[in-house]
Parts: structure tokens; sequence; C-alpha cells
């Protein structure tokens, strides 16, 4: 099969060169656009990163001399079949430019927030909640687009752990509290340990916005369509701490789970947790961990150095279940922030959208 022409918006940020790394030589998808702010439009792409490409990989061949646009740009990316957005930008100007390019009938896959509350917008983990991208027909409807959409992914810290959740879910146990404090690595701040030299040999137990998104989001995941709009689920109750730790890449989460009714046993959470599989593994998506949720038995682990890499670095790596003194269970789950939290998951959410034709 020829490959589609993508475009990555934010293409200099650190999700945005994310993105230009791991879709280097990705079997559908293949990067013909990128654009940025009007100070790197008219550059070549390795011109504008002079200095700046913070990846530990080159920049890839065939994206070194694409010339950067300007992301406001919207009319010079009519040869793309969508575009993924990793702009950086106000909220509200971050909305309007996504829904300019959808306007413009290019589907936008984003990993920004700004759309994350739009109630026809699907906040995608797609082993969770692939069957929200059955709002966008409603989006579209609402909004007179014909071919464009938005679609976006969660925080990157909420991959943690909420998939090892839903699948407790899924196999027919009822949760109504959960304690979650993370451990959230630098690079989730776009920051290096040159660019962040007051995090080492420190811990700071505040990141901006981090704990209501951690509260708020997985809500949404777990919520359901209903009267063209995305419902959420109103039948748990989480709290968060979140914190920034000395670490290069990879979220951690300690996870305290109380149930509503039948507890299961820590042998059957394993179990349930080993068999999982979902509709990304059911298609074989490219980017799709064969095992979504991998438990280590060893009492140490997961750790954030041996784990975030686990099966292209976008599984969840889970361990320490055990019961809980307070609720009923609780574990440490752990996933990667920049690849199964950002730009992989982004991949993986446009991967679904395509395989269930929403990108033509």
């Amino acid at each position: 099969m020829s490959k589609l022409k993508v475009g990555v918006l934010g293409a200099t940020g650190m999700v945005g060169q994310n993105y230009i790394r791991l879709l280097e030589n990705h079997p559908w998808f293949e990067v013909s656009y990128v654009a940025a702010s009007p100070k790197s439009a008219g550059k070549s792409y390795k011109e504008a990163l002079a200095g700046r490409w913070a990846m530990q990989t080159p920049i890839p061949r065939s994206i070194e001399n694409l010339i950067v646009h300007d992301v406001s740009k919207v009319e010079e990316a009519n040869e793309v079949s969508f575009v993924f957005s990793a702009v950086e930008m106000e909220k509200d100007e971050i909305r309007d430019i996504e829904n300019q390019y959808a306007a413009a009938g290019i589907p936008v896959v984003s990993n920004n927030s700004a759309h994350r509350w739009t109630d026809n917008v699907p906040m995608l983990i797609p082993e969770i909640n692939h069957e929200h991208i059955n709002i966008i027909p409603e989006q579209q409807k609402a909004h007179g687009w014909e071919k464009g959409f938005v679609a976006v992914k969660p925080n990157c810290s909420v991959q943690s752990y909420l998939t090892p959740i839903y699948a407790l879910l899924k196999a027919g146990y009822a949760i109504d509290k959960m304690i979650i404090t993370t451990m959230q690595a630098i690079s989730g701040a776009g920051k290096t340990f040159d660019t962040m030299p007051e995090i080492i040999d420190n811990v700071i137990p505040y990141i901006g916005g981090e704990e209501e998104k951690s509260e708020k989001e997985p809500l949404k995941i777990l919520g359901r369509i209903e009267k063209g709009r995305i419902k959420n689920n109103d039948t748990i109750t989480i709290s968060a701490h979140c914190n920034r730790v000395p670490v290069t890449d990879g979220h951690m989460a300690c996870v305290s789970v109380n149930f509503k009714g039948n507890i299961p046993t820590v042998d059957e959470i394993k179990r349930i947790w080993k068999e999982f599989k979902s509709v990304p593994q059911e298609l074989d998506l490219p980017f799709s961990p064969q095992q979504p949720i991998i438990y280590e038995e060893e009492d140490n682990r997961p750790q954030t150095k041996l784990d975030r890499n686990n099966d292209k670095a976008m599984a969840v790596t889970v361990g320490r279940l055990r019961p809980c003194n307070i609720f009923d269970i609780r574990f440490v789950g752990l996933s990667h922030n920049t690849v199964r939290g950002a730009a992989g998951g982004g991949i993986l959410n446009a991967e679904l959208l395509y395989k269930k034709g929403y990108i033509k």
C-alpha cells in the first residue's frame, strides 16, 4: 500500500520531535508536512532545530530538508490526509487552530489538552474506549465539517494506571474509589537535566493542573456516548497527588483501589491483567503492544529505568499488587510518558481511526 501523507503541527517541540522520530519507518504513515511558529517558518527542519534536536537518534534524512510551514497557514497543508497536533500555544489558540484544520477537511489527532473537555471530542486510550470514535459523526454534524474532525489523547500520567483499572472493570468488578500518587519524569515538562537543574537531588510535589487532570480525565475515558456527547462516568471518585521526580522518562503511579461489591483476589487480578487484550491487539495495529499490561513479579518492580521501554515503550507495566490496609488492593503502574503517553499514543490513535475508516 502507498503510505498516507501526514503532517506534524508543532514539529519543533519535544512532542513534535518524538513524532518525527517514531514515524520514521511507519508502515502506513509518511511525514510530508511540518509546521511550527512563524520564527521557524521558511527554514528547513534541520535549520529550525539547530542546537535543539533532543532525540537520541539523528533527524531522519527524509525529514531534515522539509521546509517548515507557519502553523497558522492552514491552506498550505492541503496535500496531507491528516495532522498530528503538538502545538505549544494558549488553550484558546490551540482550540482555534485545530478547528481550522478540521474545518478545512483535515482530521486532527491531538496531543494537546485544549479539546479534552469538548463533549463531542473523543479522548482516546484505544484499549479502553475505542468505541468513543463513534462520536465523530456527531462532532462533524455539529460543526458542519465533512471530512475533518478532532480526536485527542489524555494526559500522559493517566496512561500509567488506567488500562489495568479498565481491565478489572471489564471483568465485571465495580470500583468506587481510587487514591493515586504519581511520580512523573521531567520530560513530561519538556525538560532535561540540563534545562531543569532544580530537579537534581530533589522531588517537587506540585505540577500545575496535573491533579485535576488525573482526577477528571479518567471519568471521561470511562464514560459513554449519550445524546451526541460523551457523558462522564459518575460512579468512581479519584484523589490524586502528582510529583515531579528526577527521572528522564517514565511516569509511575502508586494506586489504591476500593471495590464496590465483589473483591477479586490477587491471583484473579493477575490473571485478568495477563489475559487482557483489546481492539488494538485484535486489529494488529503497528504501534499496539502485543501485551498491553505486563505484570512483574519481583518485589522491586516495575522500575522506571528497567521497564519504561517494555513492548515498544507502549505497554503498561504493573507490579507490587497486594492488599491495602485502607482500601482493598494497591499496585504500582508505569508507562513511558513521551512514547505511550505522548507521540506513540497519538500514533496508535491515528492507526485506530485509519483502520476504522475515519481517516481516508
